[in-house]
């Protein structure tokens, strides 16, 4: 596999992430550093790894993942967006606020957003003997681009005050219908 086809997978792979991290940087009141590069490890991270078990699970799990990753990754991107939405209608203290720095937010946003690299490392599978190369460029991407969206969402996300969380929980489902009608209609 060339390094051009690499580059386009793992860009096509670091979209939804990048869009999650543009709605989460809005989120923030204080963005440090720390927030920044835990997002983009976290995004990184899963979106390398995810690619890595599917290409190792290979041909035996396929039928089975294949089968359901859209419903997960629909699932988990529409419960989230939806707690946004609430939220965002809800009065309340800074404290209470969608805090995307949360740990089990963050995974589950990690693992949302990285379920399709999962069926992308099985397909690698297929057609190529070594996967080091895409999971590190995956990875990196991923990162980059993560990284990127905190500080956009950071920077343009005060224009919408308070409000931006229901756009991002509008965007969150968006992207799990997104993946979803995908799938079937594939």
């Amino acid at each position: 596999m060339d390094l051009v086809t690499i580059i386009v997978i793992a860009v096509g792979l670091a979209i939804d992430a990048f869009a999650v991290s543009i709605v989460s940087g809005s989120a923030y009141r204080q963005l440090h550093v720390k927030h920044v590069l835990r997002m983009a490890l976290f995004f990184g991270g899963f979106q390398a790894v995810m690619p890595l078990i599917g290409f190792m699970a290979g041909l035996s799990v396929k039928q089975y993942i294949e089968s359901y990753d859209h419903w997960i990754a629909f699932g988990l991107l529409s419960a989230v967006g939806g707690k946004m939405i609430y939220e965002s209608f809800k009065i309340k203290s800074i404290e209470e606020k969608f805090d995307p720095s949360n740990l089990f937010v963050l995974l589950v946003l990690s693992i949302a957003t990285s379920i399709d690299a999962l069926a992308i490392g099985i397909t690698l599978s297929f057609i190529t003997n070594s996967i080091i190369t895409a999971v590190i460029i995956i990875g990196l991407v991923t990162f980059v681009l993560s990284y990127l969206g905190v500080c956009i969402g950071k920077k343009f996300g005060h224009f919408f005050e308070n409000k931006i969380e229901a756009v991002g929980g509008l965007v969150l489902i968006g992207l799990g219908i997104k993946i979803l009608i995908e799938h079937l209609l594939s």
